[in-house]
């Protein structure tokens, strides 16, 4: 059973529960494969919504089965934009170059109208946004993608959205003002503190109804 109601999102592997519609949540942390199972249990889709996820590192097919993996049913209830692989149809295309982010933005934007053609409840996310930051030349234009599109879908329906930031890319630059500059626009962040191999530590800032701390299982 689900933990959101009608109106808010919850995840049932966590202890989240209540979050608005609109919210956007920016997930950050060292860990690969945490980052991976908390991104997941984040956007996977409820049966009454539709998941659509950017993902810039592996293929649409992989990115289904790390959602079915914390949800039964989710992989089929979502769509993907891939960096790699061949696209099949609606719900799983390729994208040209993440360099192009207009590009990218429009195809997302298609996917989540798309999406909300069959239900009226979404989850979007991007795993992960620091493979865009060393894909293109100036960080700005993430900034701009970001607000132009990947938060705006949030505004125009009914959904959250989840974006992930791996903080151990090698991108030249400051991450932690790179981080600073770009939480701004989120609702708020979740940073995935330390890692065990069972368990992770999450802060939590920004999210109304959440503990700031938080202990989830892998």
């Amino acid at each position: 059973m689900s933990l959101s109601n009608s109106h808010t999102f919850g995840v049932e592997s966590m202890p989240i529960d209540g979050l608005e519609s609109g919210t956007s949540i920016l997930l950050t942390g060292d860990d690969h494969k945490a980052l991976k199972t908390v991104f997941a249990r984040l956007v996977a889709a409820e049966e009454d919504e539709h998941s659509v996820v950017l993902a810039t590192d592996q293929r649409g097919h992989a990115a289904r089965r790390g959602l079915d993996a914390v949800k039964t049913g989710a992989g089929s209830r979502t769509s993907v934009l891939a960096a790699e692989g061949r696209g099949n149809g609606d719900e799983l295309q390729v994208v040209d170059t993440l360099s192009d982010l207009t590009a990218v933005g429009m195809e997302l934007s298609t996917m989540v109208a798309t999406a909300q053609q069959s239900v009226d409840r979404f989850r979007t996310g991007i795993v992960f946004c620091s493979t865009l930051c060393d894909e293109v030349e100036d960080a700005r234009s993430v900034y701009r993608f970001l607000n132009s599109n990947f938060l705006t879908e949030l505004r125009r329906g009914d959904g959250i959205g989840v974006c992930a930031f791996d903080t151990s890319a090698d991108l030249e630059t400051d991450i932690d003002s790179m981080l600073a500059g770009m939480e701004t626009s989120f609702t708020g962040r979740i940073d995935i503190e330390s890692v065990t191999r069972s368990t992770a530590t999450l802060q939590t800032t920004g999210l109304s109804g959440i503990d700031s701390s938080l202990d989830v299982s892998l």
